[in-house]
């Protein structure tokens, strides 16, 4: 007689401040726990950024597992351990294993998003901005609660420019955040929700940014037919160990071993200079900031990654035929 499976409801906490990048690591969880327990559990899920589940195969809806058989508010407290050589992607799978007392491994190596059959055969969301050829993804800023990932705003700016007429990029962000507006760019800062931006990750070429959700997302989401790879350029300092972040075929920036304070591994500083907002990160500042602006300060560890450095990573891409220059329609929405 087969026994009837374990009803599991998963917990992550719906507060604001809770990010995107923990509940796409949590669906990494999700996938592997069923891929090493097939038909043991049915899982449910109650997270914030509902978009990140859509047309997943491994739970089912809330309503299926009235009165679940257990309930796991999730945590990844192997963040703690950051130093020992485990990925991020290791944190909930680890979690979750003990509170149900059964191995999970981990497989694939990102996070598991899912396009239904209309979103993967939809056109760029780039159509409506005038431009039907590929392109890259920035993210030029960040939250402001964790200040100590921007990068110098001039060296974005000195990027763009030293691609202009060969790699169209878009700028995207949330409106609430810090995104300094870069010219040359399609501006979509503020301009998608969740899952559109999901969208256009699958449309993308290729993503620049600091460690942020961006970067999770590149290695989670599907690849196009005919796409090699998702090209990923992470401007990383030395904040987090790069073993904790990095994912294979990203060009993962780092400077770690270069810098006392992050001579054996990231250093998790959060500020550079306090925000006077009431939070408690304004006491864990970057002990080597550099001026870069009358009011902006960034970490040395990132300052001292150049914008030849980034344009350098980029090119790898092309140079080794992952990706080919291929022009589009250019866009009457440049900014």
């Amino acid at each position: 007689m087969h026994k009837k499976p374990i009803r599991v409801l998963l917990k992550k906490n719906t507060s604001p401040g809770n990010c995107p990048g923990d509940i796409l690591m949590l669906t990494a969880a999700v996938r592997d726990l069923h891929r090493s327990q097939r038909r043991r559990f049915v899982t449910a899920v109650q997270t914030s950024f509902d978009e990140l589940w859509q047309h997943n195969p491994y739970v089912v809806p809330l309503s299926e597992v009235n009165d679940p058989d257990c309930v796991i508010n999730c945590e990844y407290p192997l963040v703690h351990q950051s130093h020992r050589p485990f990925h991020f992607i290791h944190g909930f799978s680890q979690f979750i294993s003990w509170k149900l007392g059964v191995p999970i491994h981990v497989s694939d190596f990102k996070g598991d998003i899912h396009l239904s059959d209309q979103e993967g055969e939809a056109p760029s969301p780039l159509a409506k901005h005038g431009w039907d050829g590929p392109f890259w993804i920035v993210m030029a800023g960040g939250k402001y609660d964790l200040t100590a990932k921007w990068w110098n705003p001039f060296y974005y700016q000195d990027v763009i420019d030293h691609f202009q007429g060969r790699i169209q990029f878009v700028q995207c962000g949330d409106r609430d955040h810090w995104h300094p507006p870069l010219r040359g760019t399609i501006s979509m800062i503020g301009q998608t929700n969740l899952r559109e931006f999901i969208n256009l990750m699958y449309h993308a070429d290729g993503v620049l940014c600091p460690v942020t959700f961006a970067m999770h997302l590149a290695a989670a989401v599907p690849l196009r037919p005919g796409q090699i790879s998702r090209a990923c350029v992470v401007i990383a300092g030395g904040r987090e160990p790069t073993h904790w972040e990095m994912y294979p075929g990203h060009q993962f920036l780092h400077t770690q071993g270069a810098l006392a304070c992050c001579a054996s591994g990231g250093c998790w500083k959060s500020r550079c200079q306090p925000m006077h907002d009431g939070n408690e990160m304004d006491q864990d500042l970057c002990t080597d900031p550099v001026a870069v602006g009358s009011d902006l300060l960034i970490p040395k560890c990132m300052n001292i990654i150049t914008p030849q450095r980034v344009i350098s990573a980029v090119e790898l891409y092309y140079e080794g035929g992952a990706l080919k220059l291929v022009s589009g329609t250019p866009t009457a929405s440049l900014c």
